[in-house]
């Protein structure tokens, strides 16, 4: 057979939509293995990018024909995981990531090659289908990802944008958790930690790791401050008292739960130096807020600190 019919290639096509084909499949339609050998050396029109695996086209594969390859190597019962069935499941907050990863039984004896990640698992869970494609249910997804993360800001940033908008579930990454391999599960366990009645705190997870990186002592949080009559200032949701600092949050851009923007009064007084944010630059800008607090530090250390107490704040509402 030597290729060039155009009903060979129609119904190729037919066979392959996304042009990608398993070897052992092409022999079964009654192609030579050195037929199909010689089609994919340099200059042929298709590609092997894995052993065993035939992408039957020479034009640089899309991602989707990637995902396909993965799985095609994998296996029939593969499912994509991690990073890229995040990114089906429509989470936007992802790490960059050019490999595909995809589960498989554990019975199963395939390995990883180049860019297609496998892995091995007794707890295969039921895919569900998107785009055409075998996808994890997005809670595994997003904690294997985790587990091959090793940023802590990136594993709050793609779980808390899961759980926002509504995709996934508090509940649903705890089960995953509880039976996920501990290996590499340090991160995203501090993270779903965090999670409390069902609604991840993230504007307290995001302004955590700007303290952290700040470089700033630490300040107190969720501070009453009041004048040395005892009249209320106001509440700051950081505190610096030694050097009469505060940090307050604006939820005029970012509303967590809809309809909800809770109103703050703003913070006045003599003296004082406030640094307003809202979350959303919280989480988008870190490092331009710590810039502002530097910042608003050094001209705090350039006159005498307000004279202002401070007592705990009722925690907000």
């Amino acid at each position: 057979m030597d290729g060039t019919s155009g009903a060979w290639q129609t119904a190729l096509a037919a066979m392959f939509p996304d042009g990608v084909a398993a070897r052992a499949k092409l022999v079964a339609l009654g192609h030579s293995h050195s037929w199909i050998s010689r089609r994919c050396r340099e200059g042929g029109p298709w590609r092997r990018p894995i052993p065993g695996v035939i992408l039957l086209t020479n034009a640089t594969p899309s991602r989707r024909q990637l995902m396909k390859v993965a799985l095609t190597h994998a296996g029939p019962e593969a499912m994509l995981t991690g990073v890229q069935a995040a990114k089906l499941h429509g989470v936007r907050r992802l790490p960059p990531e050019g490999r595909a990863h995809t589960l498989i039984p554990h019975r199963s004896k395939v390995a990883t090659w180049g860019f297609a990640v496998v892995e091995r698992t007794i707890h295969l869970p039921e895919p569900v289908e998107i785009d055409g494609l075998p996808v994890a249910p997005l809670a595994r997804a997003l904690i294997d990802a985790a587990r091959r993360m090793d940023e802590l800001q990136s594993v709050r940033a793609m779980i808390h944008d899961a759980v926002h908008r509504g995709l996934c579930t508090p509940e649903e990454l705890r089960d995953e958790l509880a039976q996920a391999s501990t290996i590499g599960s340090a991160l995203p366990r501090i993270v779903v930690g965090a999670l409390q009645d069902g609604v991840d705190s993230a504007v307290d997870q995001w302004l955590e790791t700007v303290l952290e990186r700040s470089g700033l002592p630490r300040p107190i949080r969720r501070a009453e401050l009041r004048t040395s009559d005892g009249e209320t200032v106001g509440i700051a949701e950081v505190w610096w008292p030694k050097v009469g600092v505060a940090m307050q949050i604006r939820y005029d851009e970012v509303a967590l739960e809809p309809g909800k923007v809770p109103e703050v009064p703003a913070l006045v007084a003599a003296g004082l130096i406030v640094v307003q944010v809202s979350p959303a630059r919280l989480r988008d800008e870190p490092l331009v807020v710590i810039q502002e607090l530097r910042a608003a530090h050094r001209r705090a250390r350039q006159r005498p600190p307000p004279e202002l107490g401070s007592a705990p704040a009722a925690p907000a509402a």
